[in-house]
């Protein structure tokens, strides 16, 4: 062997905690969809999980302001005291929740926030429950960190929704977490306090599991609904819930990879751990950023949210107009998660058979230059996802080429 083999001649082998996770199925087509955008192919890419809209404006400038006062250096491990006093009063303002300091922590992101979460307390075999469709990461994140994700499918009948008789059925002396996500990526289904209640009284019947709720999509909901969190209903569960949030989406700074929770000392305490031996302190002048997204401006929220409101009614009128396709009204997020089973046994012009959400959403980029994510990814088919995050004109067209597509199925 020569001092420049290749990792595989050299034995290369990776940590078993990761060999069965793969690279998501979302970056897959993303790449895909990309790679057929550079060969000259028209390709509308309705994958992303994010806002199209700028960062705001007096967000940038007190970025530029840190800058110019010299705030480039390390922080506090989780978070400089101002940006946790920001989110301090966010949970109280917002969300009648009422934290110090030192039950408060911010991360590089919402993500490492779960990360770092189920590091500090999973133990090999521990048990995280997650309704189904969800994040691709949720279980990949559990499975790293030597826990078992328990999976458990919601369908478009109980509006992608856990229901409390199928969460009392999985509960076991194993169970450590219960990880809800309202509104939801991919489906865009929310709880409301009506729907929370009968699940947060089935874990006050367990004193040994842990609530685990992700937030991200909070201020994008529509029509009448009104967004709660489960701490906010069910004070007596808060001492073991931790609520996640994050500007990423709300605020549209997914670049600025900033994070946040509320918890118990102790578990914000643990997390910290976690986080001082991974990525140390977020960014210096992302955390001032978002101290001013947080206790800045906040009307402009309004008038995107109306806005994302006008493409989830076009999107979804549009596609439940396609015979074969069947979609149903979200509460929140900027996804669809439409059925397309009426297409199974169809053949393509090309004549391939459909016969999974995987291969329809193969056909539409391939055959109608339109990439979208199949519900297999998200852990329950027959489904597939649009992120409506994109211009109306570019979603018209997009809806004008999968009717064409379908119709083109025999």
């Amino acid at each position: 062997m020569t001092i420049n083999a290749t990792a595989k001649e050299a034995g290369f082998r990776p940590a078993s905690r990761i060999s069965s996770i793969g690279v998501s199925e979302i970056l897959k087509i993303g790449a895909r969809a990309s790679a057929m955008k550079r060969e000259g192919k028209p390709v509308i890419i309705l994958g992303a999980g994010e806002p199209d809209f700028d960062t705001p404006d007096h967000v940038k400038q007190a970025a530029w302001e840190a800058i110019k006062r010299g705030e480039t250096k390390y922080t506090a491990l989780d978070g400089t005291p101002e940006l946790k006093a920001a989110i301090r009063e966010k949970f109280l303002r917002e969300n009648d929740l009422a934290y110090e300091l030192d039950e408060i922590t911010a991360a590089t992101g919402a993500k490492q926030i779960l990360f770092n979460a189920l590091m500090a307390t999973i133990n090999p075999g521990d048990e995280v429950i997650i309704p189904t469709p969800y994040w691709t990461s949720y279980s990949d994140i559990v499975q790293i960190c030597e826990g078992m994700p328990v999976l458990i499918a919601c369908d478009a009948a109980s509006g992608f929704r856990l229901t409390a008789e199928k969460l009392e059925s999985v509960i076991t002396p194993r169970t450590r977490w219960v990880l809800l996500n309202s509104p939801s990526n991919p489906s865009g289904a929310a709880y409301s306090a009506d729907d929370y209640r009968p699940l947060l009284d089935v874990l006050l019947k367990h004193p040994h599991v842990w609530l685990l709720v992700d937030d991200m999509y909070e201020h994008i909901v529509y029509d009448d609904f009104r967004f709660v969190t489960p701490a906010q209903i069910e004070p007596r569960l808060k001492e073991r819930t931790l609520t996640v949030n994050g500007v990423s989406k709300a605020y549209a700074m997914t670049g600025w990879r900033i994070g946040y929770a509320g918890g118990p000392r102790e578990l914000i305490k643990a997390i910290a751990v976690v986080q001082s031996q991974a990525t140390s302190c977020p960014s210096s002048v992302s955390q001032a950023a978002s101290v001013a997204a947080l206790a800045g401006p906040q009307e402009f929220l309004k008038e995107r949210r109306q806005s994302f409101q006008r493409r989830r009614d076009l999107v979804v009128n549009g596609l439940n107009a396609i015979e074969g396709l069947d979609c149903r009204v979200p509460e929140g997020a900027f996804y669809t998660f439409s059925g397309c089973a009426g297409t199974f046994g169809k053949i393509t012009p090309a004549g391939k058979r459909i016969e999974t959400d995987a291969d329809f959403c193969a056909y539409l980029l391939e055959d109608a230059h339109v990439a979208v994510v199949p519900g297999s990814a998200f852990g329950l088919s027959p489904f597939f996802r649009i992120s409506y995050a994109t211009s109306e004109e570019e979603l018209k067209e997009a809806l004008t080429r999968i009717s064409l597509a379908c119709t083109r199925l025999s």
